[in-house]
């Protein structure tokens, strides 16, 4: 029997924790999810990455009725990322359940789309203490059908100062609703608000105990989640180590990763939860006698793994738990050796790392990006140590006179042995092709957003050539809360597009435009075209209008008189006395309309008889030999304006 399902949860729930890959309830779930589903009030005492959520998300799942279009559970979170964070949780769980609606309000935010979303009706409704009381003031949140109520982290809420925001929405609900408090530390005034709005509470508390690990090196990685293979293949092959035990958080995963890994060449094998006990002890077994060099795991599998050969620990995937890290790094460092934890933290995990180092009481440091100008010169220094221990072995003297032969059919002696290394290296390339070739800083810088709401893209294809970039349209914007991580995230993990691929990006309030490139417009329409962005879908299309190749910035349009100039650039600065036949008359900065010309400057627009300058022609006859200046003609209209002035 399922462990989810004997703690009373309903059928859709387990599947989908089955499908999520949880294998069995951490402590705190274990011990408040059936409190919750017989309607006790309760107090839990646990940190951020205990599994938490899941211990107030499933009961609440459990209690809603969906055929209710009302609000009936509400939580209460400290901040905007807490609360996004609890509401993807609680959708994600509710993926079996038919037409709940789970949203999530927050300052900082657009207010017009979260009162149209609850207009609409909402099931689950996670917010902040001062959005909702917003909402209240405004009538847009009705509290009258509440049926369960959550505050979490409570002590982070009454440090940021919502005390009255909190008592106000407390006393707003429905008096035989059910409550639930979550809090890392019982202060003072956690327990006076448990005093006053819970009733006769149970008390669950998780202990936590700093850990020492002294000869365990911590590190960490900041990296998306479509960089995470390539990142860790070079990094195996930069480090190699007599075992590697790398963590993923399903049995799914595991198993694709063990087989990606042994399709680029290493010795890895799977181990988790849907393997049979004699499995698992075979495959420890090939691990010690050094038949396997890599077992991709998850936690549940990997509980009574004691290996002394593993030297390097990686957490692919960040653990829900804190008390699974430890346990996770806790699998090397073995019998008095040294050992290396690596983790990977996407820009979503910063703060659960930070969990991490509070729980541990060390810190973690963060690690060099591996490039692959060091996996070539990894590979380069390898098959030189190779050659020299072959040389220094001896009992060569048959390939000697191998060598000597093919050397007097005329080819040179050096040729013929980088032939021969050639050969002994077999497929195994050792320096990557010159278009794949880039530095760290450009790598990483592929995969973070700027300011600007822009990731920087990749400029060739496979065969080196510029490809061309094709415009996608996202039917969600910055209302909807996505950011370039999100888009970057969503189409290098579903379609497999390289992050440095993807770009430029552009958000505005209800769409959301990205670049990719021309071979990739298919797979990434198909497999990320239904997705769900926080419930919205994203429809993924073709937008009007296409980015021709590799170019952000287009070259500026040339000028109509740019072909006569065949020999210089547009926009050149003219030479000096060189003819402008077609520049703007006085376009000098500054000047006025028939402004007084410059001493060499042609006068084809000075008012007639106008006074000559001082270095004009002086051939004309002096003034008094002049004719008279004749009149100006009439204009055609002046008789009219001698009628007029008789009226």
């Amino acid at each position: 029997m399922n462990a989810f399902a004997a703690l009373g949860l309903r059928p859709e729930l387990v599947e989908v924790l089955t499908a999520l890959g949880y294998e069995a309830p951490t402590p705190i779930q274990e011990r408040t999810i059936p409190l919750l589903l017989a309607g006790r009030d309760l107090i839990g005492q646990a940190q951020t990455g205990t599994g938490k959520t899941a211990a107030f998300a499933l009961p609440i799942l459990e209690k809603i009725d969906p055929k209710l279009k009302k609000t009936q559970a509400l939580v209460l979170a400290p901040t905007r990322e807490l609360a996004m964070q609890v509401a993807e949780a609680v959708h994600s769980y509710a993926a079996k359940m038919e037409h709940v609606s789970v949203i999530p309000v927050y300052g900082g935010a657009p207010i017009v789309p979260q009162l149209k979303r609850l207009e609409r009706g909402a099931h689950v409704v996670v917010g902040t203490p001062g959005r909702l009381i917003d909402h209240l003031d405004r009538g847009s949140l009705d509290l009258s059908h509440i049926r369960i109520v959550v505050l979490d982290e409570a002590d982070e809420m009454l440090k940021m100062g919502f005390i009255e925001e909190m008592e106000k929405i407390l006393a707003a609900l429905p008096a035989d609703r059910q409550t639930a408090l979550f809090s890392a530390t019982m202060q003072d005034e956690v327990l006076r608000i448990a005093r006053r709005h819970l009733r006769q509470p149970e008390r669950v508390e998780i202990e936590h105990k700093a850990i020492n690990t002294p000869a365990i090196e911590q590190r960490f990685l900041n990296i998306a989640e479509g960089q995470k293979l390539e990142v860790l293949t070079q990094i195996l092959e930069l480090e190699p180590a007599e075992a590697v035990l790398i963590f993923r958080r399903t049995k799914t995963g595991s198993a694709e990763l063990a087989e990606k890994l042994e399709a680029r060449g290493f010795a890895a094998v799977a181990m988790h939860g849907d393997m049979s006990q004699p499995l698992r002890e075979a495959v420890i077994r090939r691990l010690r006698a050094g038949q396997v060099d890599i077992v991709v795991a998850t936690d549940v599998a990997a509980r009574g793994l004691d290996v002394e050969q593993i030297e390097h620990v990686i957490n692919y995937d960040v653990p829900y738990d804190v008390e699974a890290y430890v346990h996770r790094i806790g699998r090397t460092g073995r019998a008095g050796r040294s050992g290396v934890a690596t983790m990977f933290i996407t820009p979503r995990e910063r703060r659960m790392m930070r969990e991490i180092e509070r729980f541990t009481g060390q810190p973690i440091k963060p690690m060099k990006f591996p490039t692959r100008a060091d996996v070539a010169a990894k590979r380069i220094s390898v098959f030189k140590e190779s050659l020299r221990k072959t040389i220094q072995e001896g009992d060569l003297d048959m390939y000697v006179e191998l060598i000597e032969q093919v050397s007097e059919e005329g080819f040179d002696i050096t040729d013929v042995a980088a032939a021969a290394a050639k050969i002994a290296n077999g497929n195994k390339a050792l320096v990557k092709a010159r278009e794949e070739e880039r530095d760290a800083e450009p790598e990483q810088r592929a995969y973070a957003p700027s300011s600007e709401g822009r990731v920087d893209a990749g400029f060739a294809a496979p065969g080196g050539k510029p490809d061309k970039t094709i415009r996608l349209s996202l039917s969600v914007g910055r209302n909807d809360g996505i950011r370039p991580a999100d888009v970057v995230g969503s189409i290098a993990n579903e379609a497999n597009v390289p992050g440095r691929d993807i770009g430029p990006i552009d958000i505005q309030d209800d769409v959301t435009y990205v670049g990719i490139p021309e071979r990739f417009v298919d797979t990434v329409i198909e497999k990320v075209g239904r997705k769900k962005f926080r419930g919205r879908p994203l429809n993924i299309k073709v937008a009007t209008g296409e980015a021709e190749g590799p170019s952000r910035r287009p070259a500026p349009a040339k000028r109509p008189y740019d072909r006569l100039r065949p020999d210089r650039p547009a926009y050149a600065k003219p030479a000096a006395g060189e003819d402008r036949p077609y520049s703007k008359p006085y376009s000098k900065p500054g000047a006025k309309p028939y402004a007084k010309p410059g001493p060499r400057e042609d006068r084809p627009y000075a008012k007639p008889y106008a006074k000559p300058g001082p270095r004009d022609d002086r051939s004309a006859p002096p003034r008094g030999d002049r004719p008279a200046r004749p009149a100006p003609p009439k204009a055609p209209f002046d008789r009219f304006a001698k009628k007029k002035k008789r009226f």
